[in-house]
């Protein structure tokens, strides 16, 4: 599933026949990319100092890059469909200044407690940027695309009080050890950034508790999922770690495919703005979906197993994961929605599976290697059974509805105008 070696990845795919994809190196285009340096910036507000939790950060993500794609194509002539405004501008505006400002005004404006150490580092961008009628063009371009995402996500559902139903009957779920923490119930609520529905997606559900093949994915999970098991083998061990990191690998793979692919800033704002929506958009659908059917995780499912009418299952009431399990439903898996969702976009950009890609981790202290996207997604679905957090069938069920999100925002959206 990976290569274990050291140094950078090797062999790695450079040349893009994909659709709408360009080099770097244009005339006109700052020298680094700012949408890269502006996505690291994001990464630190909200997760380095903010730490919001996984099924926050989306939102945050999505938010920021749709800002910055606004301006960016906005400025090199509304290429594509915008996403929610384009500015009148020139060409002639200054994309770095429009691209820290279109960043700094989401981000401020939606970690607040950061406010200052945002404006700091915004005020230092906006000093190595030369002054002048360019940079103060950027700055407007940057104001407006902010402002219009600022106004679009106001009362979004982001803030909401819902909560999960607990159940005590077989296959409902309820909160699991240690914590017995209940969160993230109002993802399913929020207002989608692309998607009118996000019932739409609805995953064919968990299986049936007498069904033989629950009881497949129970005994499975039951014995490579354990936090004792003897069957998982060290290389699964790491890569549950791995996916399961909080500092989220894939933030890495996001900026080292526009760098190794060679995308100019334009295709480096689009390809994040579509990846971001998408993965924001599956959230809620997959939140959406976990609340319909309420399904138990596998820590309460094996500890209970003898209440659940099937004589294939046998119960253990100290069984007990590798990873600690999320607060809420296990089916379908949201690691998974998200993962299929952030690779199919990656496949349908770039016009191929095969891209060469990594990422380290600071949980496992590893990095980890892949050929291709099919191949992360193949990865994230063992990792989350080999974890302990989620039965096989959550996996395969969230990879569809995060694949099916994407492919109807693709196809909608962030579509060429022009040439």
């Amino acid at each position: 599933m990976r290569r274990r070696v050291g140094g950078a990845v090797t062999a790695l795919v450079v040349g893009l026949t994909g659709a709408g994809v360009a080099p770097a190196a244009r005339a006109g285009e700052p020298a680094a990319n700012p949408v890269i340096i502006w996505d690291r910036n994001a990464q630190t507000a909200i997760w380095d100092v903010g730490r919001q939790l996984p099924w926050e950060q989306g939102r945050s993500f999505a938010m920021v890059s749709g800002a910055v794609y606004d301006a960016v194509n906005a400025i090199t002539g509304k290429r594509y469909q915008p996403l929610l405004t384009a500015p009148p501008a020139t060409g002639r505006e200054s994309i770095d200044a429009a691209v820290a400002t279109a960043a700094y005004r989401v981000l401020a404006s939606a970690l607040p407690a950061q406010a200052d150490r945002l404006r700091e580092q915004y005020d230092q961008a906006l000093a190595a940027i030369p002054d002048g009628p360019a940079e103060t063009a950027g700055i407007t371009v940057g104001d407006r695309t902010a402002a219009a995402m600022i106004a679009f996500r106001v009362n979004d559902g982001s803030t909401g009080d819902a909560e999960w139903v607990i159940g005590t009957g077989p296959g409902e779920w309820r909160p699991t050890p240690p914590a017995y923490a209940a969160d993230g119930a109002w993802v399913a609520d929020q207002k989608p950034f692309l998607i009118a529905d996000p019932s739409r997606y609805r995953s064919d559900g968990p299986y049936p508790l007498v069904s033989a093949a629950y009881a497949r994915d129970f005994n499975e999970i039951k014995s490579v999922g354990a936090v004792d098991s003897t069957t998982r083998t060290a290389d699964q061990t790491e890569a549950a770690i791995w996916w399961h990191d909080r500092n989220v690998t894939e933030w890495q793979i996001k900026r080292q495919l526009a760098e190794t692919q060679r995308l100019g800033v334009l295709q480096t704002a689009r390809l994040f703005a579509m990846v971001d929506t998408t993965v924001a958009d599956t959230g809620i659908s997959c939140f959406d979906d976990k609340r319909a059917w309420s399904f138990w995780r596998p820590v309460t499912a094996i500890r209970a197993a003898d209440t659940d009418g099937n004589p294939r299952t046998s119960g253990d009431p100290e069984w007990t994961p590798l990873l600690i399990t999320p607060p809420f439903p296990d089916h379908p898996s949201g690691h998974a929605c998200a993962t299929a969702a952030r690779m199919a976009t990656y496949r349908t950009y770039f016009g191929r599976d095969r891209i060469a890609y990594s990422a380290y981790s600071e949980a496992s202290g590893t990095t980890r290697y892949f050929r291709s996207f099919s191949q992360g997604v193949e990865e994230v679905n063992n990792a989350r059974v080999w974890g302990g957090i989620h039965f096989r069938n959550a996996d395969l069920q969230g990879q569809k509805l995060g694949e099916s999100v994407s492919a109807y925002i693709t196809g909608h959206h962030f579509r060429k105008l022009r040439s």
